[in-house]
């Protein structure tokens, strides 16, 4: 039986390693929201958007990599016009 609980208490500790590379977890006001991770890092694996400007937000390569400009839109912090205008302006600075 101890053997069995090694296990399991080994299984969820590596379930958990594993969910935190592989999604960000952003905190927009009181909701937090899940972000799929295009690599698998713990790089800004808990993020919060309470204080900063959009254009700050969208500043971090991986986090824009990873769309959290559509995410912001869906929460209502950032308007459509706004996404196609920063990512215009990181596609041209990725081009340089």
């Amino acid at each position: 039986m101890y053997f069995l609980k090694k296990i399991l208490v080994f299984a969820a500790i590596a379930a958990v390693a594993y969910f935190l590379m592989n999604y960000h977890c952003i905190f927009i006001g009181k909701q937090v929201k899940m972000l799929k991770k295009t690599e698998f890092t713990l790089k800004y694996t808990f993020y919060s958007v309470k204080g900063r400007s959009n254009e700050s937000i969208m500043a971090v390569r991986d986090l824009y990599k990873d769309g959290i400009g559509q995410l912001l839109v869906d929460a209502g912090k950032m308007s459509e016009a706004e996404l196609n205008e920063y990512t215009s302006r990181m596609d041209q600075e990725s081009e340089e």
